[in-house]
């Protein structure tokens, strides 16, 4: 697990398993990083935090999970402080995009990558990465609203509600890269118990337009 300047780099804590997976063959899945990324708030936004949570054999592998501080080029704007905490001042002595680009790159690879709302990190992280583009995206609210209709809501926290993963070791709290990225980890394994294979999930899973799509799969 990796350790720098305290202030800027985070290891994620050791996780809880989610539950009961015995029906789904995780041997069938590809490379796959859940990533979370938080921005400014400008538009288009730069980014302020990234974590990235390889899931392997069915778990989350916190041992080479990684997260980044990231000082912005432009300030932080008030409503994206009061959403995730992050302001110019904590992230002053963070180092600036272009100095960590590569180690993200590297981490990513060319695996697949799972968030919320997926198309939202994909699009955040491509532009950080020019030539970057992962083997494919799934998006756990295309898989929430399939393999569980009739919620109210799909966001996020309504799926932390309805799965009740133990997300009492979780780092930071909601909104933050880490957090969120440990949490739809959580969230995607419980909802892999409603699809079983790779390829259903993958089907279900990816958005239109994005890489992993039917012309990828077959």
């Amino acid at each position: 697990m990796f350790y720098a300047t305290p202030t800027c780099w985070r290891s994620i804590p050791t996780w809880v398993p989610p539950g009961k997976t015995d029906g789904v063959d995780f041997s069938g899945w590809p490379a796959l990083v859940v990533v979370d990324v938080e921005g400014n708030g400008g538009s288009p936004a730069d980014l302020v935090e990234v974590a990235l949570l390889p899931v392997r054999g069915g778990r989350p592998d916190l041992r080479t999970g990684r997260a980044w501080l990231v000082r912005p080029p432009r300030p932080v704007t008030p409503f994206a402080a009061r959403v995730h905490g992050l302001t110019d001042d904590t992230l002053a002595g963070c180092p600036a995009w272009q100095d960590i680009a590569d180690q993200v790159r590297s981490t990513l690879g060319q695996a697949w990558i799972a968030a919320h709302n997926a198309h939202v990190d994909y699009r955040a992280l491509s532009a950080h990465l020019p030539g970057w583009q992962p083997a494919g995206v799934v998006d756990t609210l295309r898989l929430a609203r399939a393999g569980l209709p009739g919620l109210p809501s799909y966001t996020l926290d309504a799926l932390i509600g309805h799965f009740e993963p133990d997300l009492s070791g979780a780092a930071d709290h909601r909104h933050r890269a880490r957090y969120d990225a440990h949490a739809t980890a959580l969230v995607l394994l419980a909802l892999a118990e409603r699809y079983l294979t790779w390829s259903r999930l993958a089907e279900v899973g990816v958005p239109p337009g994005l890489p992993g799509g039917r012309a990828g799969l077959w």
